[in-house]
């Protein structure tokens, strides 16, 4: 698709105009300066074709902190596989030092690019984007991101540099994958490493990742939209909006998603928190697959995957249905093994099991080994599957009251052992009897 990169210094609104044009709160935006990053992708149609706009973070060039010059190097690969660059000004500050050297920067580079004057609210400002003409730019264009003032005029200017064009029919049917955990546990150096490229900024500082990143990557036949999302923390450990609102993306992207990742530090095992994290996929009805990553750093014997296993399994034991992988991101050990997982669990969450053979397995495998319940020696009727992704059945009981926790429980093992929802959560219905 036409690309367009959204750049500009921190804080002029580069975020608010990605939303707008997107037409969805994906970019995470807040007076904080610097909350956006990485690069983040979003899809569009102006006149009827498809967009792809990448928001970037704030660009400071002269900047060499390590957080600042990476985003300066994800801001440049935007750059580079644009077909079109808008630069974002903040109308009511004026041209800055800054502003001056980004432009410079841009015509450098070879790339055709916009001036686009943010923050233009109402007609008490109008003026304010003339003082723009003196960096030597014939078309400067005011808008308000926030109001949606002059974003009519800004792509009456788009539409005809964008060819005609179809969207991808595979990407909609591409597998959603959201990477989540706390803080530091190797989320985004498991999306660089799937992805064989420095997508996301990756740093020892906890926090790094805000905004969730989502890149799009084909293997061995199949297509898979990775999801990053930002380190959750608790509740009472969240500082600022920026960091509050990106727990709420994450969650978001949880349940948009098809199969989640948990990721777990192998030197921490599990914790608390990491339980908590593992129950909102768990609620959502995700698959879910547990990855035990920085496998590198821990010292090992024959026993030590056992064990940690072992440790983890009754932290998380709701979660039993999960598989747990050993990885290391740093070494690349197992990593790509996780999309096999992906694959199986995938399908898993979308069978369907006939209601003739459903009923079957009842007789054959379930009333056998139901003792009486309620007083009821047969207190299951029958059964059907309601549902997929998760998968959802209907037990139609005998009795007056619900089944044993302990019924429900040995139904849900029995199923899935016999018919392979892998990684996957089962829901139960009860009907009983009125």
């Amino acid at each position: 698709m036409f690309k367009i990169a959204i750049v500009g210094r921190p804080n002029v609104g580069k975020s608010s105009l990605f939303n707008r044009l997107t037409g969805a709160r994906k970019a995470i935006v807040g007076d904080e300066p610097g909350i956006t990053r990485d690069r983040l992708y979003g899809s569009a149609f102006f006149d009827g074709n498809p967009v792809e706009l990448i928001d970037t973070g704030g660009i400071i060039p002269e900047d060499k902190d390590l957080i600042p010059e990476q985003v300066l190097q994800q801001a440049q690969v935007a750059i580079q596989e644009s077909d079109l660059i808008l630069l974002i000004v903040d109308g009511r500050a004026g041209p800055t030092h800054l502003d001056v050297t980004l432009v410079e920067f841009l015509r450098n580079s070879g790339h055709r690019f916009y001036l686009v004057v943010n923050k233009i609210d109402s007609q008490v400002v109008e003026d304010l984007p003339f003082e723009f003409y003196e960096l030597g730019i014939d078309e400067v264009f005011a808008i308000s991101a926030e109001h949606g003032r002059g974003i009519e005029e800004l792509l009456d200017k788009l539409c005809p540099l964008i060819p005609q064009g179809e969207v991808d029919a595979e990407e909609s049917e591409a597998t959603r994958v959201a990477i989540i955990g706390r803080p530091n546990m190797g989320k985004s150096s498991i999306l660089n490493r799937l992805l064989g490229q420095e997508r996301a900024i990756v740093t020892d500082i906890p926090g790094t990742t805000r905004d969730s990143i989502d890149t799009v990557l084909e293997h061995e036949g199949y297509r898979y939209r990775l999801v990053d999302t930002a380190g959750i923390r608790r509740k009472g450990k969240t500082q600022g909006l920026a960091e509050k609102l990106s727990v709420v993306m994450a969650r978001k992207n949880i349940a948009a998603s098809d199969v989640v990742l948990l990721m777990l530090d192998a030197t921490e095992g599990a914790t608390k928190l990491d339980a908590t994290i593992g129950g909102y996929a768990h609620d959502e009805g995700k698959s879910l697959i547990v990855v035990v990553n920085k496998w590198d750093l821990v010292e090992k014997d024959t026993h030590t995957a056992w064990q940690r296993e072992k440790e983890i399994r009754m932290r998380m034991r709701f979660l039993s249905y999960a598989p747990l992988v050993f990885t290391s991101a740093k070494s690349g050990q197992r990593v790509f093994r996780l999309l096999e997982h992906v694959n199986k669990a995938k399908l898993a969450r979308r069978k369907r099991v006939p209601t003739a053979e459903l009923n079957r397995f009842l007789v054959e495998k379930i009333e056998p080994r139901i003792q009486t319940v309620h007083g009821d020696r047969q207190p299951l009727m029958y059964v059907s599957q309601a549902g997929i992704a998760p998968p959802t059945f209907v037990l139609f009981t005998r009795t007056r009251k619900k089944l044993h926790f302990s019924t429900e429980r040995f139904f849900i093992n029995q199923i899935r052992q016999v018919y392979e929802f892998y990684a996957t959560p089962i829901r139960i219905r009860q009907r009983v009897r009125k």
